[in-house]
């Protein structure tokens, strides 16, 4: 057989051509390897966590509600007749009795007078009668009349006094209507704008009031309370969760979000529903001594519904919602891996959710980092400083409900 010669250039060429394949499989298969181990040493990244613990909670409810008058009284005249004075100023304030209008009560004064002498009339004829009873009674026992007679004068004696109380009665009347002549003030507190004038004419009880006044010191503050809350209040203090405070403070806000100065406390609770908005009325007196609230002004109110003893806090910031709208948090589990569940939370406490579900005391919610985690991944929780933790932990916030 003819014998192959290579020369030594194709050795090389060909020694190369083999070599190149295996050169780049190895590169490529350590290459791999080398990746695998970076990605196995880059550590978990760092997130920040709440540690959830029980504490005390006071669960406050903050309602819309109205100012409206302690008492309320519409000044009518009980008598007719022409408005001879007015003798308060609109929108001041008015002592009880004090008189607001005068009417001209010439009339009324001679219907005294006239009365006054029916009575001077009637105990005349009394005295005369009781003095023909006495010498009647004086002679029936001597004999010298019969005691029809006497009967008679007895009868006549009766009469007499009787006539006397029906006009003293009517003096009384008289002097009553000449009183209402002068029309005071029923209550006392702030007087509205007059209806009438001096030189009007008014009649008895007429539909229309010639004043009203308002007493507004105290004040009622309604408010409205929807029914599903009372249900869920009543059920959480029928389990035990949520414990009554004896006496319900209500702290009041003005329309602006200014807090009122006085305290105010809770009067009482409607026993019945509107069938209309589906609340119930809540009614607190307050002290308004500068009169700074007005009857229909619109006002806010915290009132403590509740005491939690032992309660979760969740940071507002550590919560988001799901594609349906239910609030889920992220934690880092007991294996250091990162946990999404979904929670229930309730009101809220300054800026954290009150956990009404879904997490226990010791879970570790996630705060900070939620961009450089997913659910199942590694994380290195550091707990949030203290002083962090107590400015995002007030001790005297409101809760708000649903």
């Amino acid at each position: 057989m003819p014998r192959l010669i290579v020369s030594r250039t194709a050795r090389v060429v060909l020694l190369s051509s083999v070599l190149l394949p295996l050169t780049l499989l190895t590169a490529c298969a350590g290459g791999d390897g080398g990746a695998q181990q970076a990605g196995q040493g880059m550590p978990a990244p760092e997130v920040t966590v709440v540690t959830l613990q029980p504490q005390p909670i006071t669960l406050q409810r903050e309602l819309p509600g109205r100012v409206n008058p302690h008492l309320v009284a519409e000044v009518r005249p009980q008598v007719g007749g022409i408005v001879a004075k007015r003798l308060f100023e609109e929108g001041s304030l008015v002592e009880e009795g004090s008189v607001l209008y005068q009417l001209d009560d010439a009339a009324y004064r001679a219907d005294v007078a006239s009365a006054q002498a029916a009575v001077n009339r009637a105990q005349a004829v009394l005295k005369a009668a009781r003095l023909t009873a006495e010498r009647n009674a004086d002679l029936l026992t001597r004999g010298l009349i019969s005691r029809e007679a006497n009967d008679n004068a007895v009868s006549a004696l009766g009469t007499a006094e009787a006539d006397v109380g029906v006009a003293r009665a009517a003096l009384q009347s008289s002097r009553i209507r000449l009183g209402y002549a002068s029309i005071v003030a029923p209550i006392s507190g702030r007087i509205g704008k007059s209806s009438v004038t001096q030189g009007a004419l008014v009649t008895a009880n007429q539909e229309t009031p010639l004043a009203t006044i308002n007493a507004v010191d105290p004040v009622f503050v309604d408010l409205t309370q929807s029914s599903s809350e009372l249900l869920a209040l009543r059920r959480d203090i029928d389990s035990g969760s949520l414990q009554q405070p004896e006496a319900v403070a209500v702290e009041i806000l003005l329309e602006d979000g200014a807090r009122y100065p006085q305290a105010a406390t809770l009067a009482f609770t409607d026993a019945t529903v509107n069938p209309e908005t589906d609340s119930y009325l809540l009614r607190a007196l307050a002290p308004n001594p500068d009169g700074l609230l007005m009857p229909g002004m619109y006002v806010r109110a915290r009132i403590v519904t509740g005491q939690r003893e032992n309660g979760l806090l969740v940071p507002q910031q550590g919560v988001s919602h799901n594609a349906r709208g239910e609030p889920q948090a992220m934690l880092v589990g007991a294996d250091g891996n990162v946990e999404q569940r979904v929670i229930q939370v309730g009101g809220t406490l300054g800026d954290q959710w009150i956990v009404e579900g879904g997490l226990v005391a010791g879970d570790r919610v996630i705060v900070e980092g939620l961009q450089k985690i997913r659910p199942g991944s590694p994380a290195r929780p550091v707990e949030r400083g203290a002083a962090t933790a107590a400015a995002a932990n007030p001790a005297s916030q409101t809760s708000n409900g649903n």
